[in-house]
């Protein structure tokens, strides 16, 4: 299964929605000096947020490989 914008969406709107607009609040903190911390939390909670998107989307598949609990 690919990692695409458009297979993400298979992860439900508000989920992906979610995802997308915490990358660009990181993308934000970064183009305006934030500081580190700052960035770093956001950079977390977007990753998080984006890989639990892509796992959505691999268990929805059945692909994810061990039960998630």
């Amino acid at each position: 299964m690919k990692r695409t914008l458009l297979g993400m969406a298979e992860a439900g709107e508000p989920l992906l929605r979610q995802a997308l607009e915490a990358i660009q609040a990181h993308n934000d903190a970064l183009a305006h000096g934030l500081p580190a911390e700052e960035i770093e939390r956001l950079r977390l909670e977007s990753d998080h947020l984006y890989q639990t998107v892509i796992d959505y989307q691999l268990h929805s598949a059945g692909t994810l490989g061990e039960p998630v609990h």
